[in-house]
């Protein structure tokens, strides 16, 4: 199977490359990166038609190559995504993060607390209607990790973790937690050791859901 990866963050690729190499080695990857949408997202504050057509754009090109799934893994852009799914039907084409708000609702429950951790801001602005799309009683704690993303930037990832487990500290009192980036993964273990509770990445959840979806 060639899954297509379509990032807009660089730092997505070691994540989920990491995931399928544990989860799915089978699996062929075809990697596409254009991390300018990210940078206009925050620029710009706001989803765009453009950015859209850009996406759409990205998908079809991914199709083209001889894809038989997409998995795009920067959670920010989940309408833009939606648009991509609809254009390829019935070709999966999953949204960073759908199979890990599943998991993450399974194992709090329809009325459980979720604590949502993320590193870039446009995230927390879209990702919770997602999670009300699929259990619209579970409780949605957010927390963002201020200035973890751009210690990533410059290359000190320890850093990063440090600064994802202190802000993690404000959701102790969840069911589950739920690392709402890709390049969130490598803080998991130092989160879970901070709030004692199940953690879920992203990029785990996806190739599990992935590897079920092209296999049945």
């Amino acid at each position: 199977m060639r899954i297509a990866l379509i990032h807009a963050l660089k730092h997505s690729i070691a994540p989920i490359e990491a995931s399928f190499a544990r989860l799915w080695p089978e699996a062929q990857l075809a990697n596409l990166l254009d991390d300018t949408l990210a940078s206009d997202l925050a620029r710009e504050g706001e989803l765009t038609a453009a950015m859209t057509a850009r996406f759409v754009d990205l998908a079809r090109y991914a199709r083209s190559c001889g894809a038989d799934a997409i998995l795009f893994t920067c959670s920010a852009f989940g309408p833009c995504i939606e648009a991509c799914a609809h254009e390829l039907a019935p070709m999966p084409v999953l949204k960073p993060n759908e199979a890990m708000i599943e998991e993450a609702v399974s194992l709090a429950g329809a009325h459980g607390r979720v604590g949502l951790l993320a590193t870039f801001a446009p995230t927390l602005a879209t990702m919770p209607a997602e999670f009300t799309a699929i259990a619209p009683d579970v409780t949605l704690v957010p927390v963002l990790a201020s200035d973890a993303l751009a210690a990533l930037s410059r290359g000190d990832s320890a850093e990063h973790d440090r600064l994802a487990a202190d802000a993690a500290r404000e959701l102790e009192g969840c069911d589950v937690i739920a690392l709402a980036q890709f390049s969130l993964s490598s803080a998991a273990a130092r989160v879970a050791t901070v709030t004692r509770r199940a953690v879920l990445t992203t990029p785990d959840s996806a190739v599990r859901k992935l590897r079920r979806l092209l296999n049945a």
